[in-house]
């Protein structure tokens, strides 16, 4: 059975972008600390500012306000910065894996159900594997490991193509040769 390779491709993939899910976890604890440190910045900001900047009942001069502005800006960069590569991954490989894993296990059960000629299953099944790599694999590679290289490649949009076409090919092969299952 041609679509087998898809199969057994999907799950080993989709293995592999779930555990994108322990990489996140573990940035999700870096996260803590930086909303904690947020928190605390801004916080006094505000106390600062709703005692008319004095603290301790003594008034701040200009360079310790500017300070604490400097801090309070300093956290929230440091907080958005550590959300950004949190939803890099998230919504990149993360999710365009687990969707392309679940696409290739789905065209290779279609694939066993088509009776058209091998090569056009060959086509299909080629076309969802090399795209899936060429996709989330690049976005897994730029964002998880910082392949520069990846984005690059990713940036041609080989791998987006790869699967609209295997879509397309693939509606155009059910519309030909779809057999229905035996019981």
């Amino acid at each position: 059975m041609i679509g087998k390779k898809n199969i057994v491709f999907g799950f080993l993939y989709l293995v592999t972008t779930a555990a994108l899910g322990l990489v996140m976890v573990d940035m999700y604890e870096d996260y803590g600390a930086v909303v904690g440190e947020k928190q605390q910045t801004v916080g006094r900001l505000q106390a600062l500012q709703e005692n008319e900047f004095e603290e301790e009942l003594e008034p701040l001069n200009a360079e310790l306000i500017a300070k604490a502005n400097t801090s309070g800006i300093l956290s929230i960069n440091k907080l958005i910065n550590t959300e950004s590569e949190i939803d890099n991954i998230k919504g990149g490989a993360h999710a365009h894996g687990n969707l392309e894993s679940v696409l290739n296990i789905v065209v290779g059960i279609v694939l066993g159900y088509l009776t058209v000629a091998v090569w056009m299953k060959q086509l299909i099944s080629w076309l969802f594997i090399i795209g899936t790599l060429l996709h989330s694999g690049m976005l897994y590679l730029s964002t998880v490991f910082d392949m520069a290289w990846a984005g690059t490649l990713l940036g041609t949009g080989i791998g987006p193509f790869s699967i609209l076409a295997g879509l397309l090919i693939t509606g155009y092969a059910v519309a030909i040769g779809f057999k229905q299952p035996t019981s």
